[in-house]
């Protein structure tokens, strides 16, 4: 993918923080690049990512998910032999394990991601009645995918002075400190031996730090970049037993470009697996009192993990999460984009 602008993206942070970490830092710290992808007619959606872990720095994470539209999905957990970080300019740009890497071209402006390798072929439906599943058939999967920045990044807790003081809490230690940026982007996925050259919208994270999740009950996070440059993000957690006040925290970009801060009105919140066609609508209310309306339906499920597969310590209430991709409808304009959220059983109809 070739651009012309050289609009400044950052959004004030500073570059060093797009390279990733070189040396092994200290127990507990992660450093990770994920992203989510969501083909612009809603044929598929990946989820993709590295995650460097300073327990098992030898041997990175890897997240792949692919999930079609009819259901298919393809996925791939596990590790893989850490590769160098220096890219060609000399500084670490790289974060690579086994067969996926990931290379930041240009800061804030533009990341490449491959794959080629061996992938678990599974169904929706299936992952989401047993997150744990056996890994029958394998089938070869191959990307190469060049992804260009749409906007300035958003960092959690920077948009409200209440998403900031929550941030400064217990609840921030569930991010981690993170950003998160929207793009566009190309590329050619092969599956089984069929290619799809393909456009797409995507939501990038970038984290480095500690990340610690006792006492988490739930989230909701939904993204997406439109056609005509406006854009939106949120992330919201249940209100708190305690009574004291709850991360939530949301923004848009309107067609001037111009980013402003909201808060969540109206959330569609887990309260039931499905593999697609849920109605996931949101309102939200900028800082400046505007009132948006945003309609949504999930086109696909790329995970779904439940209390079963976590430690046996751990809370037996524990939210379970479900990743899936979503078409959005913003005053007639419609776009893909993605969708996170997690619930307690106990609250949801399982």
């Amino acid at each position: 993918m070739v651009t012309d602008t050289v609009a400044d993206l950052s959004g004030g942070i500073p570059v060093d923080r797009e390279y990733v970490l070189d040396a092994r830092p200290e127990d507990g710290v992660r450093d990770a690049v994920n992203v989510w992808i969501e083909e612009e007619n809603g044929l598929f959606a990946m989820r993709v990512g590295v995650e460097a872990v300073a327990e098992q720095w030898d041997r990175h994470e890897m997240w792949l998910d692919i999930a079609f539209a009819d259901g298919r999905l393809y996925s791939r957990r596990g590790d893989g032999e850490k590769q160098s970080s220096i890219g060609p300019g000399g500084k670490p740009t790289i974060r690579a394990t086994g067969p996926m890497r990931f290379e930041c071209v240009e800061p804030f402006q533009r990341w490449t991601a491959r794959f080629e390798g061996p992938v678990a072929e599974t169904s929706a439906q299936e992952i989401l009645e047993d997150p744990d599943f056996e890994e029958k058939k394998w089938v070869d999967v191959a990307f190469d995918i060049d992804m260009e920045m749409a906007a300035v990044p958003w960092q959690p807790g920077t948009m409200t002075p209440e998403a900031a003081a929550a941030m400064g809490g217990k609840q921030g230690d569930f991010m981690s400190p993170r950003y998160e940026q929207l793009f566009h982007c190309t590329g050619t996925l092969t599956v089984d031996g069929k290619a799809h050259d393909f456009k797409a919208n995507g939501l990038r994270i970038r984290r480095t730090g500690f990340r610690a999740f006792a006492g988490f009950t739930g989230h909701c996070w939904m993204s997406a970049i439109f056609p005509d440059g406006r854009g939106f993000g949120l992330n919201a957690y249940p209100p708190r037993d305690d009574g004291e006040p709850t991360y939530e925290e949301a923004w848009v970009i309107d067609s001037d470009g111009r980013r402003v801060g909201a808060r969540p009105v109206e959330l569609p919140w887990l309260r039931k697996l499905v593999t697609g066609g849920e109605a996931v609508p949101v309102v939200l209310e900028t800082l400046e009192g505007k009132r948006i309306a945003i309609d949504g339906v999930t086109f696909t499920n790329t995970r779904s993990r439940g209390g079963h597969v976590l430690p046996p310590d751990w809370p037996k209430d524990w939210p379970i999460v479900q990743q899936s991709h979503a078409f959005y409808t913003w005053d007639g304009v419609r776009t893909t984009g993605m969708i996170e959220r997690s619930s307690k059983p106990s609250v949801m109809d399982l």
